[in-house]
């Protein structure tokens, strides 16, 4: 006789596919947040599940700062094309050359934080009233914060103390024209729990989560890929190291982990072990000690 029991991992599966069909009754023109992250991967691979045999029913929308890696931008044209889903891509060079956006200053200038800008820009142009995004509770502790149906102002803002109740599994929608929500599908799931599931699911992922040799520099502890886009300091050079990342970001700010890991079991057995979080090698995040949640109050993922 079959078990009615679900395994952990099929309850964060069915919760978040509960959710997305939760948004697409609830919301007019919802849209998803795409990095080309592991986390945002595996959440097209549930949007996909949820909906079957249909196509998925929201575009991706990706936020491109001109500082990505190159692995990361071929897997995301490859994944719009093998899943069949719009993709809309905003610039942060648009809103910088319209003067919207103000490139920092500096020999090593971040876009980062002026990702906010552009993507509230994309969210007004489409019509998007929901933007599914990534965020894990267990990755950063203003996202810790976060309700699975994040209200946010005509502004694009988030007030992390003025959120609505979740209870028994019951999403409150509504909205006054110009507002909009950040749906947050895997919140409950922990890194362990997303690599296990792309797994489980055998779910494909950029190489450079894989470890591979690469040009890095040492700049205060955070290992940063040799690119264009950065600058040596003085006494800085770039070594051949083997690395691998945890968490994809900009070039600028993204930093590798020495690792031998390059195979799933490998990586799971990696993760179990390891004594950093994920996003302890993200240059943006030291900046400050709340520098996540300022972001997220104006508008960022």
């Amino acid at each position: 006789m079959s078990s009615y029991n679900l395994s952990h991992l099929d309850q964060l599966e069915s919760e978040a596919i509960y959710i997305f069909r939760e948004v697409a009754a609830q919301f007019e023109k919802p849209v998803i947040l795409f990095s080309g992250g592991k986390d945002s991967i595996t959440m097209v691979h549930l949007a996909q599940k949820a909906f079957w045999p249909a196509k998925i029913p929201f575009p991706l929308l990706h936020i491109d700062t001109g500082h990505n890696f190159p692995e990361a931008l071929e897997f995301r044209d490859n994944l719009a094309e093998r899943y069949k889903v719009n993709l809309d891509v905003g610039l942060v060079q648009d809103s910088i050359d319209k003067g919207t956006a103000v490139e920092e200053k500096g020999l090593n200038p971040s876009r980062n934080t002026l990702q906010s800008i552009t993507l509230l820009e994309k969210l007004e142009e489409g019509q998007y009233d929901a933007a599914f995004g990534g965020g894990r509770r267990d990755e950063e502790k203003a996202r810790a914060k976060e309700r699975f149906f994040s209200h946010r102002d005509d502004f694009g803002q988030w007030d992390p103390k003025n959120q609505r109740p979740e209870l028994w599994n019951l999403y409150n929608g509504k909205k006054a024209p110009g507002e909009s929500f950040r749906i947050f599908p895997i919140s409950n799931w922990t890194e362990m729990d997303v690599w296990q599931y792309i797994k489980k699911e055998k779910i494909a992922l950029p190489s450079i989560y894989f470890s591979h040799k690469r040009e890095v520099v040492n700049r205060n502890g955070v290992l940063i890929a040799k690119s264009p886009y950065n600058t040596l300091l003085d006494g800085e050079e770039y070594e051949e190291r083997v690395i691998r990342y945890r968490t994809l970001g900009c070039m600028t700010i993204t930093g590798a982990v020495e690792s031998d890991a390059d195979d799933l079991d490998k990586i799971i057995e990696e993760v179990a072990a390891a004594r950093q979080t994920e996003r302890g090698g993200r240059a943006d995040d030291k900046r400050s000690e709340a520098a996540m949640e300022e972001r997220k109050r104006q508008g960022y993922f």
